[in-house]
């Protein structure tokens, strides 16, 4: 993981510098942009691993280069860590609809924002598309198409074995019903957002008592994949 460039995007200094300090001592080399516009040269010119962006910036703000970045697809990419001093609960959900990968709200640890980089880090890393995925006794094989539960076949539709996909590809995060429509039923598609709940259902049905937990509701977001209670 080390050896990793991270953006920082602050426009207080000495913040910039105490994330600096923390991430190159934890092996990442460092990038720094006091507001927008260099930080748009800035992943223009040196393609960084990751962002860290201040949600409040002066001119133009950090969810709007969010935004902006999401759309082009030669930054759409490039994971996103909103910092940001807002606690309430729609600002963190409208960094994540925008496709921010993370939040974390100032003040934080060091360590914090360590672990939660490194995080956000292995899951945009390159997925082996062909391997199995497994999570206890739940095996997806994208080869054969199957997913067994125990060593055993379960039946479940196209739309719920794509949600399952993405879900074991994109664990312990959440996502909102828009988000999920994007990646699994496509930006082309009219759907409307509860027949993502629909297929919430469906897809809960199909892994049993044993393994209906593991997709989770997360209240006034959405839905995430986690094995964690």
């Amino acid at each position: 993981m080390s050896g990793k460039s991270i953006l920082i995007v602050d426009d207080e200094a000495p913040i910039r510098e105490m994330i600096a300090v923390a991430l190159e001592m934890a092996g990442y080399n460092c990038l720094e942009a006091e507001n927008t516009q260099q930080a748009h040269a800035c992943i223009v010119d040196s393609k960084p691993d990751l962002i860290l962006l201040d949600w409040m910036l002066p001119g133009t703000t950090g969810i709007e280069l969010a935004r902006r970045l999401k759309r082009d697809e030669l930054t759409a990419d490039v994971p996103i860590i909103m910092l940001t001093a807002k606690g309430e609960e729609d600002n963190k959900i409208q960094g994540l609809e925008v496709g921010a990968d993370d939040y974390i709200t100032k003040p934080f640890s060091p360590r914090e924002l360590v672990a939660r980089l490194k995080a956000v880090l292995r899951r945009a890393g390159p997925v082996d598309s062909e391997a199995p995925i497994e999570v206890a006794g739940l095996v997806l094989d994208p080869i054969s198409h199957r997913v067994t539960i125990d060593d055993e076949a379960a039946e479940m539709g196209p739309t719920e074995y794509r949600l399952l996909q993405f879900f074991m590809t994109h664990q312990e995060r959440a996502y909102t019903r828009g988000q999920l429509l994007d990646q699994v039923w496509g930006g082309n598609v009219y759907v409307e957002e509860r027949t993502v709940d629909v297929h919430i259902r469906r897809l809960r049905k199909a892994l049993g008592e044993k393994y209906e937990h593991l997709v989770q509701t997360v209240r006034g977001t959405g839905y995430r994949f986690s094995t964690k209670a």
